[in-house]
């Protein structure tokens, strides 16, 4: 659990962060947003996939606000390949963050060979300031 002047500090640099760096060699600040399960990862690229995947590996967060099943879908790719989605109960705030233009990133946090598939992979979602 985070202490309450570690909050205090996260948000203040938030807050005191209205520019980005001057360069790329410039550290960027990320804040960890959300941790979640790969949502539907047996119905696409993962089971293919799966023994090229590790942990830290970068995932792209792709908005389908056309999808026919939720307008708040949020797909999960790895290198071009649809892993899955982040789960519904938790994209909204992803999904309008992508809207906004948001810099945010993910990453591959654990891989297992677990029976269920909401098990399989789990990721962060990290929001660049």
């Amino acid at each position: 659990m985070r202490s309450k002047s570690t909050s205090a500090l996260l948000f203040a640099l938030a807050l005191s962060s209205g520019t980005a760096p001057a360069s790329a060699a410039e550290p960027r600040i990320r804040i960890l947003v959300q941790a979640s399960p790969l949502a539907g990862s047996q119905f696409h690229a993962l089971p293919r996939l799966q023994s090229r995947l590790r942990p830290g590996d970068r995932l792209d967060l792709v908005r389908e606000p056309d999808n026919p099943h939720y307008p708040f879908a949020v797909r999960v790719e790895w290198q071009g390949h649809m892993l899955g989605y982040v789960p519904r109960k938790e994209n909204r705030a992803v999904a309008a963050a992508l809207d906004r233009g948001t810099p945010v990133s993910a990453r591959i946090t654990r891989l297992t060979d677990h029976p269920d598939p909401w098990q399989r992979l789990a990721f962060e979602i990290l929001v660049e300031l």
